[in-house]
């Protein structure tokens, strides 16, 4: 049978494609990466078909190898005989869990496993920050792997859960930033003043030079 990994948009659930909802609809397991998503998922599947895995936030790679195998170890027995769905927050593809899962599932043969895109961090900060991509490189990478050295004029970091830190670190290479935290949530806040932020992991960083960002 096949696993599919749906990806849920940014957060509103009007942002879901029609695509990831016939799939959660159709699958007889939903699992589910941590609250948000799970409450998500819960809009077109009942909870009784919803399951939450737990996954460490760590950078210890032994621990996360762990558990995203304990991850395959609990969906495969499902996948096998079932339509599974992993549902993830954005994209299955992009900087995701599910990407570490479906390296996982490689040792379950038995499973197929198919990628449901979902609106991207990529797409929803352009529409919610009010920025247009239209020339010159853009450098994307979460803001654990620090700010691009090779000097692009435009980056975006993802999941900042050290705003304080992270603006340190881009206004000190001369960038200009802005945020935006839980974007297409009920509490989305766009603001180039770090200090009306709390550290949450749904926080990027536009950053930009030569121009207003």
């Amino acid at each position: 049978m096949t696993l599919y990994g749906v990806g849920l948009g940014p957060g509103d659930p009007k942002l879901v494609t029609v695509r990831g909802k016939e799939i959660m609809e159709r699958a007889e397991r939903v699992y589910a990466p941590g609250d948000l998503a799970e409450q998500i998922a819960g809009e077109f599947v009942p909870d009784a078909r919803i399951e939450q895995l737990s996954f460490p936030m760590t950078r210890d790679k032994s621990a996360l190898r762990a558990a995203w195998e304990d991850a395959a170890e609990a969906v495969a027995p499902a996948a096998e005989t079932e339509t599974v769905a992993f549902v993830t927050i954005g994209d299955p593809k992009i900087y995701s869990t599910f990407s570490h899962l479906e390296q996982a599932m490689a040792d379950y043969p038995a499973v197929d496993v198919e990628t449901v895109p979902g609106v991207s961090v990529l797409s929803a900060f352009t529409a919610a920050m009010d920025v247009t991509i239209d020339g010159g490189a853009i450098d994307v990478r979460e803001a654990r792997a620090g700010v691009p050295t090779d000097g692009p004029d435009q980056c975006l970091l993802l999941k900042v859960t050290d705003v304080t830190t992270t603006h340190q670190q881009l206004t000190a290479a001369g960038y200009d930033v802005t945020y935006g935290r839980r974007l297409f949530m009920n509490d989305a806040t766009v603001t180039t003043d770090p200090t009306n932020l709390d550290d949450d992991y749904f926080t990027v960083a536009f950053a930009t030079r030569g121009r207003s960002a």
